[in-house]
């Protein structure tokens, strides 16, 4: 899949190009407006299959020393998965109200840290495990996130994404007609913010496949990278390691 530029004119808003400032600022009103229904749409838009993806996210990483950042972690449903009790996990994302959601829940276990996949606020080789769950879509230069992933993470530092990806070719006419028909509708009705939630399929195309992405991460200085489908490619599980001497 072509990648969107990189310079001043990032990638489309809806129909509208936008510079990458702006287009942050949107992505980031986005969520802001549907943190408190957020979990809840995740629910209704998958049967609540998103939560079995996260669960194998979070069983991949079992092994997986500390400390673990969940970058775009929202209301920490994915870091509570990662607190292990042993392990110091923060949830690191933009949106302020979509960590205040999280924090009304228990996540004793769990710190919260403002800041963006481009601009990580943590030092270089300070993380063990980063992983990210249906984020880093919403980067708006994906090369530079994933070079501030690579930064931050130790020698040895594991990476683990889940994504929406591309489901198998008997899957894919049902899946579009869903995601096109359904779901914006279904954000008009529970979240009252069907821009956003047409928003959201957009950006799901607009990322790149599984094996286009995988080039991408070692591309970046990654090794043993690898990915793994859920539920018949609409998600996949992608893997990746700073290597010792990188």
């Amino acid at each position: 899949m072509p990648q969107p530029p990189a310079g001043d004119l990032d990638q489309s808003f809806g129909r509208q190009r936008v510079t990458a400032d702006v287009r942050r600022r949107r992505i980031r009103d986005v969520f802001d407006a549907v943190a408190p229904r957020y979990d809840l749409m995740n629910d209704l838009m998958s049967f609540g299959i998103h939560r079995l993806w996260k669960r194998t996210l979070a069983r991949r990483c079992r092994d997986a020393v500390g400390p673990v950042v969940d970058l775009a972690g929202g209301t920490g449903d994915v870091a509570r998965l990662l607190a292990d009790g042993a392990r110091r996990v923060i949830v690191c994302d933009p949106s302020l109200p979509m960590m205040q959601e999280g924090r009304r829940r228990d996540a004793a276990d769990v710190t919260w840290l403002a800041g963006e996949a481009e601009r990580l606020p943590f030092a270089d080789g300070s993380v063990g495990l980063l992983t990210v769950s249906f984020g880093l879509r919403n980067a708006t230069r994906l090369d530079a996130a994933l070079a501030e992933i690579h930064r931050v993470l130790k020698p040895g530092g594991r990476f683990v994404c889940l994504e929406f990806s591309r489901p198998h070719w008997w899957l894919a006419p049902f899946y579009d007609l869903y995601s096109y028909l359904v779901i914006p509708r279904l954000g008009a009705a529970v979240a009252r913010a069907p821009v956003a939630y047409q928003y959201l399929i957009e950006s799901i195309r607009r990322f790149p496949n599984q094996k286009d992405f995988a080039g991408l991460i070692a591309a970046t200085g990654f090794t043993a990278v690898r990915w793994e489908n859920v539920s018949f490619g609409i998600a996949a599980l992608h893997f990746g390691e700073r290597p010792d001497g990188g």
